[in-house]
């Protein structure tokens, strides 16, 4: 739990397009979700996979449920 603590925190929007990745949603889809430009996702999805420090949506996913960042 101590090394969770040292990494930084998502910001709320990441939190968002981190739960609308988890339902299954394209980067494209999540963008008209949130009136953003699919590149602006891109970025948001790429902050948020360097911060849970992975590579993959999936393991994202996987990261965020175990540290109760987003339910589903």
């Amino acid at each position: 739990m101590a090394d969770h603590d040292a990494q930084e925190a998502l910001a709320p929007l990441e939190v968002r397009v981190l739960r609308l990745i988890a339902n299954g949603h394209t980067n494209k889809e999540i963008g008209a979700q949130l009136s953003m430009s699919e590149e602006t996702i891109k970025s948001q999805v790429r902050s948020i996979l360097s911060k849970l420090a992975t590579d993959d949506r999936t393991h994202a996913v996987v990261i965020g449920l175990k540290r109760g960042i987003i339910d589903v």
